[in-house]
């Protein structure tokens, strides 16, 4: 696609699309231009002009003058379809589509080698920080460890509004959502969904191993009330929501878990809607990323850095995977947590491998202690709203 201009075919035009729009506008150098958008509704007012738009997804798909289809929709089965049909039909893809990579990365994978072209999907890991783009080409070689950090803009924003103003979680996340850093539906933000499909991407190209999303526990902070802020604090620490990739005697396991975390460590100061994601190595010890990890311009701005690479054909390698030393995923790793709930028979102590602090009020109760990832997966505990789990470092 060297020394041409580059037709782009989009398919939605919230948030993302919108941001894509922006900064493709304001950018300098880049050889692009949108020729048609395809949309659902089309009466809903637009801020651009209306010779852009489509409901007919195959004046995108069956155009031979569109080079790259950009897919930047919420419908998990309907975005599979659009970036599988347009790698079949011979076509670059660029993607923000977290849930629908996550869901579908061996097949997508399978997709790109059958039809020899590229798909990239930079925007949907971690918005503004090129984490991708760093793990397939600087860490190739490298001998990864672990992958971890804050993968969700949403809750890092209602955390930081929590602890640094005092707010209610309620009032955090309106604002939030007003802000367009949330959904009208904070489901898969708050309840830890989100960064799970992020975590899943990321362990592939980490270190080359395929995982299902429904195998990867996921916890967020919707159990969190003000006992566990309080605990926080008066151990000086703060809670953000954690994806975390780690090998570990041949093994690799993943989860997300609210952590509690102490101000020596890099994402303790990670704020609002930015994200912070650690690597580590064997030998390069620890490299840190931050970056806006939410809002239609920091996405925008990936999208539109993946179009850029398109433009010098490249294309990610997975080299991990085709270096055949992938571990193994498992469940099977015992955690440090703090287990907080109200009446003794809302949870199984006895799932714990030890104890070492219990605490018990009227109201209140809470253990601290090592707990298997298989066992706390399987609990039936963390369904009740009045039970509430964090990682301690």
């Amino acid at each position: 696609m060297e020394q041409k201009i580059i037709n782009l075919g989009i398919f939605g035009f919230g948030v993302v699309g919108q941001g894509l729009y922006e900064v493709l506008n304001r950018t300098k150098g880049i050889n692009a231009r949108i020729k048609k958008i395809c949309i659902k509704d089309p009466n809903k007012p637009r801020p651009i002009d209306s010779h852009y738009f489509t409901t007919d997804k195959n004046e995108i798909l069956n155009d031979p003058t569109i080079d790259v289809v950009v897919e930047l929709i919420n419908e998990t089965d309907a975005a599979f379809d659009i970036v599988s049909t347009a790698l079949r039909n011979g076509k670059a893809v660029v993607s923000a589509s977290k849930r629908m990579i996550a869901e579908n990365m061996e097949a997508l994978y399978n997709l790109q080698v059958e039809n020899k072209v590229p798909f990239l999907y930079e925007a949907s890991s971690c918005a503004s920080i090129p984490i991708i783009r760093n793990l397939e080409e600087y860490y190739d070689n490298d001998l990864l460890n672990a992958v971890e950090g804050i993968c969700n803009g949403s809750t890092n924003y209602i955390l930081t509004k929590i602890f640094e103003e005092r707010l209610s979680f309620e009032t955090a996340l309106q604002q939030a959502q007003d802000l367009g850093f949330a959904e009208t539906d904070p489901t898969l933000d708050i309840e830890g969904y989100d960064p799970k499909f992020k975590i899943v991407i990321l362990l592939l190209h980490a270190f080359g191993t395929f995982v299902k999303p429904d195998e990867v526990f996921n916890f967020g902070i919707h159990h969190l009330n003000d006992f566990d802020i309080q605990f926080a604090r008066q151990r000086g620490c703060t809670i953000k929501l954690i994806g975390a990739v780690r090998r570990q005697n041949g093994n690799v396991f993943a989860y997300v878990l609210p952590h509690l975390i102490r101000e020596h460590n890099l994402l303790f100061d990670v704020y609002n809607e930015y994200n912070g994601i650690l690597l580590e190595s064997a030998f390069t010890d620890k490299q840190f990323f931050v970056g806006k990890g939410a809002g239609g311009t920091a996405t925008g701005s990936a999208v539109l850095s993946d179009i850029s690479a398109l433009l010098y054909n490249y294309r990610y390698e997975y080299k991990k995977i085709r270096q055949n030393n992938q571990p193994n995923f498992t469940n099977d790793v015992v955690l440090n947590v703090y287990l907080r709930y109200s009446a003794p028979e809302q949870v199984d102590l006895d799932k714990f491998e030890s104890i070492s602090e219990k605490y018990e009020s009227p109201t209140f109760r809470y253990v601290v202690g090592k707990i298997n990832l298989k066992d706390l997966r399987t609990s039936k505990w963390l369904k009740d709203k009045n039970v509430n789990v964090l990682v301690l470092e």
